[in-house]
């Protein structure tokens, strides 16, 4: 077996020649994140197993002779010199599992990824993130909209990390509305942090953090989304589901959260509508009815809103402001800010104005 000349051990930090060999393993054919992590562990470091001999390596659980075969191949060695040059002039950084800012919270995963390609601003993510998945339906409502902004937004202010997929319909609404509101917001993608899927929200991906699992220039496919979904679950302490059918990509997001050992969030829909079919199946598994942010930092145990995290405004628009907790109708906000209709019509318009609220099908919700 030769030994990947890439890795010449002479002059390199230890972490610098640690990540070099996880990111040598990823590319190494039928090697999945679970070998490697056997690799890993068995001798220690991805480093020693790269350059272990073949009869040692016959010893570790799990490996075919097809893997044992691939171990070491210099195209391997190649490819991941070529990634780390490529990643360098990207803006990218590679975390390795068990070096530095990898985060714990991928380990309540059977099988996190050996190497994660990141851009922005990485939070910590430590076994328990304070961070909460807000995915859904790429057909949103009208409805779910205005509550998934609502809820991300609040959210974000209360000083949590909103993660979600960057796919259309929830997902897109949730990224948005977290940073508009201030927030931080992490896209877990379905290809490489270079290559934004759908197209549309490339200037939206700009203002995010991006991860992935992927190497630079891979294209989404349909087999990447599922995988992602486990990424997602596990980087939050709790996943809402907005709207989503009996069988889609969040429902797998929530039987991932689940079997992390995370909190699943689960928002009421209309009876007969595909949309909340999903969710209510999990709400009637157990899962934490949601209809405000509230309700979510409630369960974790992450306190509340703070008021003081409202804009500066006039009373009459911060009292209709904060009437908004919910989508509501002209008539209802009236009973409760209890404004003459002239001057809550007013208070509206100065807050749509100022992008703070929006009306979508009569009904008036906080952006």
């Amino acid at each position: 077996m030769t030994r990947p000349a890439a890795l010449s051990p002479s002059g390199v930090d230890p972490d610098g020649a640690e990540l070099l060999a996880l990111l040598t393993l990823r590319f190494t054919p039928h090697l999945g994140p679970r070998r490697i992590e056997s690799l890993r562990r068995h001798f220690g470091t991805a480093h020693a197993a790269l350059y272990a001999p073949l009869a040692q390596l016959r010893t570790v659980p799990g490996l075919d002779s097809r893997s044992l075969a691939a171990i070491g191949s210099s195209g391997a060695a190649e490819l991941a010199q070529a990634e780390l040059e490529k990643v360098a002039g990207a803006g990218v950084r590679l975390l390795g599992r068990g070096l530095a800012d990898y985060p714990e919270a991928l380990e309540a995963l059977g099988d996190p990824p050996a190497v994660l390609w990141v851009r922005g601003e990485w939070p910590e993510f430590p076994a328990v993130p304070r961070a909460v998945g807000v995915v859904g339906t790429r057909a949103v409502s009208p409805h779910a909209r205005s509550l998934t902004r609502q809820i991300a937004a609040d959210l974000a202010r209360a000083g949590v990390v909103v993660v979600s997929g960057l796919a259309r319909g929830v997902d897109t609404e949730a990224h948005s509305a977290a940073m508009e509101a201030g927030g931080l917001s992490v896209a877990v993608l379905g290809s490489a942090v270079n290559h934004i899927y759908p197209s549309e929200n490339v200037p939206l991906s700009r203002q995010l953090t991006l991860v992935s699992e992927y190497p630079l220039g891979t294209p989404p496919a349909q087999h990447h989304f599922p995988t992602r979904n486990r990424l997602i679950a596990a980087l939050s302490a709790g996943s809402l589901i907005v709207e989503g059918e009996l069988k889609s990509g969040s429902m797998i997001t929530a039987t991932h959260a689940l079997e992390c050992g995370r909190t699943v969030f689960a928002v009421p829909g209309r009876a007969g509508d595909p949309r909340a079919a999903g969710p209510h199946r999990l709400l009637r598994e157990g899962a934490v009815l949601t209809e405000s942010a509230q309700d979510i930092l409630d369960e974790l145990g992450w306190g509340t809103v703070e008021a003081a995290s409202l804009p500066d405004l006039p009373p009459e628009q911060l009292r209709v402001l904060t009437a908004l907790g919910t989508p509501t109708t002209l008539d209802d906000l009236q009973a409760q800010t209890r404004l003459p209709l002239p001057e809550l019509q007013t208070a509206l318009v100065m807050l749509q104005l100022l992008g703070l609220a929006e009306e979508t099908g009569g009904r008036w919700a906080r952006r």
